[in-house]
C-alpha cells in the first residue's frame, strides 16, 4: 500500500507547487522555498521529494516549452492532484484541531477557525 500521510517538508513542498502554479518546477520551488522560511534547500532534495509526492499520487507534471532563456531546455511543470488536494486538507484540518486543543488557543476568542476549500 503506498504511503498517504505527508512528513512536513513534503507538505511545504506540495503547498509550493500549489502557490506557484505554472511555474511550479524544481529550481523556482527550491527558491520559493528559501525565501518563504528563510532556510537554504538543495536541488536534489526538491527533485526527490517531488519525485516521491509524484509516486504517492499528489503530483503530477509535464514538460513545459523549451525556452531561450535556459539554452532550448524544457521545465518540468508540477501539478497538484485531487489526492494532493485532500491530502493538504487533512493535514490542515488535524493541525487546526491540535491548536484548537491547546488551552491557550481552546478558550476565549483565540480559537484558530479556517475556511473550508
Amino acid at each position: 500500500m503506498k504511503e498517504t500521510r505527508l512528513g512536513d517538508f513534503e507538505e511545504v513542498i506540495l503547498l509550493l507547487v500549489g502557490i506557484l502554479d505554472q511555474e511550479a518546477y524544481a529550481f523556482k520551488i527550491a527558491e520559493e522555498f528559501e525565501s518563504q522560511t528563510q532556510r537554504s534547500v538543495s536541488i536534489g532534495a526538491v527533485h526527490s521529494t517531488l519525485n516521491r509526492l509524484g509516486e504517492k499520487g499528489f503530483l503530477t507534471s509535464e514538460m513545459g516549452e523549451s525556452t531561450a532563456e535556459r539554452g532550448g531546455r524544457r521545465k518540468r511543470i508540477y501539478s497538484i492532484t485531487a489526492s494532493g488536494q485532500r491530502v493538504l486538507q487533512e493535514s490542515r484540518d488535524f493541525k487546526v484541531s491540535l491548536w484548537n486543543q491547546f488551552p491557550a488557543f481552546a478558550s476565549g476568542n483565540l480559537k484558530i477557525e479556517w475556511l473550508n476549500l
